[in-house]
């Protein structure tokens, strides 16, 4: 196979990013060799002495010519993205490389604005920032592209088909190659372009957990236990560890890792301010709260937070009431990062807690699902719930019961319980081979829109290919709009490389003697079955079941037993 240079260029906030991304993806499942050369993460290590001037930004270049030459050389695809506004520099990188394709990824100036989340455009416009490319500094559009990108009008995986049949068409991927790349679905690989395994397990574990009983002894608390487990496991790939300043401050600011991936919320490691001072690249043993060694991490940084400002741009609201925010506050203002290691958690024992994305992963491919659906909840499944998986399964293949079973509020039924009655509607209610039960191992954070952005790339790197995304998804109150959780995820469904699929609240209408929806249904609200989860615990607690049209009676039993059995 010919090695090959796929120059992105373009303006910043058009897409060239997100599209060399979900290329690598698709060359990666095909076998192909490939390697990403993305302008951000360029500058902090190969060109962080350049500025942004003329002549730095063509220094830039010349480097970038030189490692995408050899790449090129050895056979390699190099996906090269960079805003590189100069024709001149480009066609030097066409002479230098010689296999070279130049893709131009363009969008209109206000879609520009609009999707700019660091605000940097609308700042280069009001003569805050000056040598901003678009705005402040030319760009010189290219004359003879081998492909243009409208991402206006076309999205990710168009635009990524676009690239593999330009490489197909002049002869970089083989036929085989070429038809795997085009058949491949986001969700064959994992968000970010790798599957992360930090699990330790035969004699590396043994001999972890015997050097852990000297090192200097981390406390996690509630939410950081069950990060860390995620972490370990790869739900949270492509990330290692818990999190370093730079990519907190980026996430906290722009909902982006400093490479520019989409990456929704903070996960840190909160410390008490006495925690004694580690020296850099210290190991440190990670514990729970009964103090039993769960995990080990490599301390890189260690870093102050400003937990108000990150409660305003995260949650929404500085108010102690939320209880995203309660958390946030109760934690301390110094974080840890760096890599961890697994070595004892829920999260990798599997069983009745929850399968691994590797274990859901080999579940879909022996099951030959092409599409399945995650549907995600922390409470008991009333009809409605089973109504919205039911409708999914009429067009996928398969789905996954996927709860919440790590931390949540006080007042929520406990996990073990939960279990339990959703195995029994699925033992009675769903056909068994396309059906699957498995536990999701996160701590509620109520953080909305944010959080379901979230709860959707973790069920891209357990392999599904669609997401249920519900009213007020991960909201609290009435801190969020009704369907910003769902607007938020539409809007982002093809950078994360999964499809919404949203749903209004579902009931059972006596008049049309079924299950339906405000889309489906006429009838007012007399001829509706709902109940309120408060009422619905009450009658459970009292061993009153509630009516049959608002909950399995098989599934009722088990949670009024599970009340009386903690009472």
């Amino acid at each position: 196979m010919r090695g090959v240079t796929v120059w992105f260029t373009g303006l910043s906030a058009a897409g060239k990013t997100t599209i060399s991304r979900r290329v690598a993806d698709l060359l990666s499942i095909a076998g192909a060799p490939v390697e990403r050369l993305d302008g951000d993460v360029v500058r902090q290590s190969l060109t962080r002495d350049l500025g942004f001037s003329a002549e730095d930004r063509n220094r830039n270049i010349e480097r970038v010519t030189f490692v995408a030459k050899l790449l090129t050389r050895q056979g390699t695809i190099c996906l090269a993205a960079f805003i590189s506004p100069f024709e001149e520099m480009r066609a030097y990188a066409r002479r230098e490389i010689g296999e070279f394709l130049e893709v131009y990824v363009t969008a209109p100036l206000d879609v520009l604005v609009e999707r700019d989340v660091k605000g940097l455009y609308r700042k280069a416009m009001a003569g805050e920032i000056q040598n901003f490319t678009g705005v402040n500094d030319p760009f010189e559009v290219p004359e003879h592209p081998d492909l243009v990108l409208a991402t206006d009008r076309q999205s990710v995986e168009e635009c990524a088909q676009a690239v593999i049949d330009l490489l197909a068409r002049r002869g970089y991927l083989e036929g085989r190659a070429a038809a795997s790349a085009k058949a491949a679905p986001a969700s064959q690989t994992a968000y970010g372009g790798r599957l992360v395994d930090r699990q330790l397990t035969g004699d590396a574990l043994r001999e972890a957990l015997s050097r852990a009983q000297s090192l200097p002894k981390v406390p996690l608390d509630e939410r950081s236990y069950w990060d860390l487990g995620l972490l370990g496991i790869g739900a949270l790939s492509p990330l290692e560890g818990f999190m370093l300043r730079k990519d907190y401050e980026a996430v906290v600011e722009s909902m982006r890792l400093t490479d520019g991936l989409l990456w929704p919320l903070p996960v840190t490691l909160a410390v008490a301010a006495d925690q004694p001072a580690l020296r850099d690249d210290a190991e440190v043993a990670l514990t729970d709260r009964a103090g039993s060694i769960v995990g080990l991490m490599r301390v890189q940084d260690r870093y102050a937070r400003q937990r108000r400002r990150e409660a305003a741009l995260v949650y929404g609201t500085t108010e102690e009431a939320h209880p995203g925010v309660a958390q946030l506050y109760a934690q301390g203002d110094t974080l840890l990062g760096g890599p961890i290691w697994l070595l004892d958690h829920p999260a990798a024992q599997g069983g009745g807690l929850g399968l691994t994305p590797r274990e859901v992963r080999a579940e879909i491919a022996e099951r030959g699902w092409r599409t399945s659906v995650a549907f995600q909840t922390r409470n008991p499944l009333h009809r409605a719930h089973e109504y919205m998986i039911k409708v999914a399964l009429e067009t996928l293949d398969g789905a996954i019961l996927h709860p919440l079973v790590g931390a949540t509020k006080s007042d929520d039924v406990p996990a073990t319980t939960r279990m339990r009655s959703y195995a029994v509607l699925l033992e009675h209610y769903f056909p068994a081979r396309r059906i699957l039960l498995s536990g999701f191992p996160a701590a509620m954070r109520y953080a909305g829109p944010r959080e379901a952005v979230f709860h959707a790339i973790a069920r891209r790197n357990y392999g599904f290919s669609h997401f249920i995304v519900g009213r007020d998804h991960a909201g609290v109150g009435s801190y969020y709009g009704t369907y910003a959780a769902q607007e938020l995820v539409s809007a982002l469904q093809d950078e994360i490389g999964i499809r919404l699929l949203p749903f209004e609240n579902a009931f059972y209408c006596r008049a049309c003697g079924g299950m339906a929806t405000e889309k489906t249904c006429s009838h007012g609200a007399d001829r509706r079955v709902t109940l309120s989860g408060t009422k619905v615990r009450g009658m459970l607690q009292s061993g009153e079941l509630p009516p049959a049209e608002f909950m399995r009676p098989e599934v009722a039993k088990v949670l009024s037993e599970g009340y009386r059995h903690e009472a």
